[in-house]
Order: structure tokens, then C-alpha cells, then sequence
């Protein structure tokens, strides 16, 4: 049996941002791959973290899956915030996000916590921003809402939770491009 003597470097507090991103990214990645209810001990392990770091970060599942769903609203809003985004690009943006965001919304319970309608909220701000300043071009009905457009994103993720993990991104461009048909 051959032992390392080689030790990890405990950084201790000064880990602590580091890590939390690092368990967001891994879980994001693991979610997409395997579903909601993959094993934490892995999404550590691909973090390259103890399991002691996962649950001080997140005491559970839930606080896990919506740190992810919140990392993607934040990136979402970051995208859109930027003057040449158009409706058009953010949407792209939606539709890659949508294979790994759909495994962890499909997990929890947006019945039981006000969090998840509360990122939705902001998804539905950027969108409704988004589709004001594309009005004057015309690609889009003049009568679309945003309440619209997330319901076809949502059909989209009901879509994608009854296809395989490796042809998810594939397929959710395909369902988009036919609802888009719809949209504009």
C-alpha cells in the first residue's frame, strides 16, 4: 500500500470564497449531468473540497441547488447589462443555461420557498427590459409579455427533464428555435 506524504494546504478562512465558488461550479456541472439528487460526496469531490467545506457553505441540498440557480441569475443579469446584449443574444444565453438550471429547479419545491419565485422575478425583470428595447426593430409580436416568454421557457425545461442529459442542449435548441416561431 503506497501512502502519500504529500499534505493539503489548509488555507482555512481565507478558502472560504474560493471554495463556495468552487462547490457552485461543481454542482452546477454534477446537477447537469447526473440530476438533482447526485451524491453531495461528489459534487465535493469535483469541487476538490472536503465534505466538512460543502455543508459549512450549504446545509443542505436545497441551499446547494438554489446557490447555483442565484450564480445563474446573477450571470444572466451581468450578460443583459451590457448595452450591445439584445433580446436576442440573452435568450441564447437563457437557452444554454437552460439543460443544467432545469435539473436543479426540477428538484425543489417552488411552493415551499419564496426564493425561487424571487429569482424568477428577476429573470422576468431582464426579459421584460430586454423585450421593451426590442420592440422598435419588430422581431418581435408587439403584444408579447414576459410572462409569455417564461412560459415557453418553462414548456422548454418540462421538455428537457423527459430527454437524456447528452443530447439536452441540442434538443432545447431545437424546441426553442420551433417556439421562437411562435414568439416573433
Amino acid at each position: 500500500m503506497c501512502v502519500s506524504t504529500e499534505r493539503r494546504v489548509n488555507r482555512g478562512p481565507s478558502a472560504a470564497a474560493d471554495n463556495r465558488a468552487a462547490l457552485i461550479a461543481a454542482a452546477r456541472e454534477v446537477f447537469a449531468e447526473t440530476g438533482f439528487h447526485a451524491p453531495l460526496s461528489r459534487i465535493a469531490r469535483v469541487a476538490g473540497v472536503g465534505q466538512g467545506s460543502l455543508y459549512r457553505h450549504f446545509p443542505d441540498r436545497d441551499a446547494l441547488a438554489l446557490a447555483v440557480f442565484e450564480s445563474n441569475v446573477e450571470a444572466l443579469e451581468t450578460f443583459a447589462a451590457a448595452p450591445a446584449a439584445s433580446l436576442d443574444d440573452l435568450l441564447a444565453e437563457v437557452i444554454e443555461q437552460l439543460p443544467s438550471a432545469m435539473a436543479i429547479v426540477a428538484g425543489l419545491d417552488s411552493s415551499a420557498d419564496p426564493r425561487l419565485a424571487a429569482l424568477a422575478d428577476r429573470i422576468r425583470a431582464v426579459l421584460a427590459a430586454k423585450l421593451e428595447a426590442a420592440r422598435p426593430a419588430g422581431a418581435w409580436r408587439p403584444d408579447l409579455a414576459p410572462d409569455e416568454v417564461m412560459l415557453a421557457l418553462a414548456m422548454l425545461a418540462a421538455l428537457l427533464t423527459h430527454t437524456e442529459p447528452a443530447t439536452r442542449l441540442s434538443r432545447a435548441h431545437a424546441a426553442w428555435a420551433l417556439l421562437c416561431r411562435g414568439l416573433r
